[in-house]
């Protein structure tokens, strides 16, 4: 048996350059700070309080005020990304394939679901996946395993039979601390940005890879 789990940005869509625009407007023009994108990209994991958190420490805002600077973050990214939005190369007849083939999916995903169902309904891919972890349904982010051990739960799968598609070094950590094998699409980075994870089975520029392909032959 196995079963799929996908991180969602820049994993199954190639956005993360328009979520780094987002946070550097929300950071340098809404909050007064001055990060180049170099400062920025690097922290583009986690939650978002967690990102607030990592750029200027944890006693700037109050969780209210994080919440909704989050929210603004969102739409500005979603209004950006709208007329662009679309699932990389070859991953719609991957999961139909693998949906026909009966292997239980899954998205374990750090966005919360305002920016998973912009995703999902958009694109009217919902009915593929039978479990969705996001922000709200874990306590710890990536690198901690919780997202993944979570969605491996939901979909009755073990660890060993569960592969990760994941486009960051922070993300395929997780799935290394799950005990969970890792296919990277190299949408965000570069392979020696993995070189330290044992995990890793794959390095692909998108889904119509030969790899990933007869991974649901």
């Amino acid at each position: 048996m196995k079963a799929f789990i996908f991180d969602l940005n820049g994993t199954m869509i190639n956005d993360m350059p328009f979520h780094t625009k987002a946070w550097q407007y929300l950071l340098n023009t809404d909050l007064g700070a001055n990060f180049t994108w170099d400062e920025v990209k690097p922290q583009m994991y986690g939650k978002n309080q967690e990102v607030l958190v990592r750029m200027f420490g944890p006693d700037r805002f109050t969780a209210e005020e994080m919440d909704k600077l989050a929210y603004l973050k969102e739409q500005r990214y979603q209004d950006e990304f709208l007329p662009h939005l679309a699932l990389l190369p070859g991953l719609h007849e991957f999961l139909e394939k693998a949906y026909q083939n009966g292997i239980p999916m899954a998205i374990g995903s750090a966005a919360i679901p305002f920016n998973i169902d912009f995703v999902l309904d958009n694109l009217n891919i919902r009915h593929y996946f039978k479990a969705i972890v996001s922000a709200d349904d874990v306590v710890l982010s990536k690198p901690h395993p919780e997202t993944f051990l979570k969605a491996a739960g939901l979909l009755n799968a073990s660890t060993a039979d569960c592969i990760v598609f994941e486009d960051v070094p922070k993300g395929a950590e997780a799935a290394a601390n799950a005990g969970m094998k890792a296919v990277v699409l190299t949408t965000t980075h570069q392979q020696d940005e993995f070189e330290a994870l044992q995990n890793v089975i794959h390095f692909a520029d998108d889904f119509t890879d030969s790899f990933i392909s007869d991974l649901v032959q």
